[in-house]
């Protein structure tokens, strides 16, 4: 019965706050997902696919609540070469070697250590990374017209007046709802989603990847799962401790460990 309390009280604590802050996030990684996958030189739906499995899976194995995995810039940028000069499965196989030591590192209780980190390197991070989203929207401000100007000022005018007169739903909804209204019904000539790439109409299969099982191809993937493995790391668990403080709640930097303790 306890353990059914626990995961009630996980789950359907304020379900209501959940859907809503879920419905934001999954609005809100749609564009982003697709232009990371540009970055990085890949299908868009590569990056679709890949956003909606790390969300669901850190939904069940994350550290806390309150936080989301998925496309990050960062992550975009360190893929460019890797697909650039040997494709695809190479990536999906750094992909792989890249969960196979995050899950080590989970292992070996290495999260503890991030509480060494200074506030200003935490402080950088959460920068460093707002520029990186904004750098990643530049090519689809550059050149356009003064419609989608003025939809970017709305759009803010929405995010940052509305929790002045009402919090009951969150500013980011009601600015993407409402503008994606407009658009759709005046017809303005504006970028849409749709227009930086096809969107999937059907579910992943799941694939092996291609790739010779040898020396040199663990070469040519190993540097960069094991760059990617330690910038993903690096990433999670400042935003974790950034939410610690923020909520003054704690969260498992080990949630991996964790699981394995608790298996049978």
């Amino acid at each position: 019965m306890s353990i059914i309390a626990s995961a009630r009280q996980q789950w359907l604590a304020n379900p209501r706050r959940d859907l809503l802050a879920g419905t934001v996030v999954a609005l809100a990684l749609i564009p982003e997902a697709i232009a990371f996958s540009i970055i990085a030189g890949v299908d868009p739906a590569v990056g679709l696919y890949a956003s909606v499995v790390i969300a669901v899976t850190i939904a069940f194995v994350g550290g806390r609540p309150a936080m989301i995995s998925a496309a990050t810039g960062a992550m975009a940028l360190l893929m460019v070469t890797l697909v650039r000069d040997h494709g695809l499965e190479y990536l999906f196989a750094a992909s792989l070697l890249c969960g196979v030591i995050q899950i080590i590192v989970g292992l070996f209780k290495l999260g503890r250590y991030i509480k060494f980190v200074s506030r200003s390197v935490m402080t950088g991070f959460v920068n460093s990374l707002a520029i990186l989203i904004f750098l990643a929207q530049m090519p689809e401000l550059l050149g356009a017209n003064w419609q989608t100007f003025a939809l970017v000022a709305a759009a803010l005018v929405i995010i940052y007046g509305l929790p002045r007169l009402t919090r009951a739903v969150p500013s980011p909804l009601v600015a993407i709802v409402l503008l994606s209204g407009f658009v759709v019904w005046t017809g303005l000539d504006v970028r849409t989603v749709g227009d930086m790439g096809q969107m999937p109409s059907t579910l992943p299969m799941f694939h092996i990847p291609v790739v010779p099982l040898t020396w040199e191809t663990l070469m040519i993937i190993g540097p960069i799962s094991a760059t990617l493995a330690f910038v993903g790391l690096l990433e999670s668990l400042l935003t974790a401790n950034l939410l610690d403080d923020i909520t003054d709640t704690p969260s498992d930097k080990d949630p991996c460990s964790a699981a394995w303790r608790a298996a049978p």
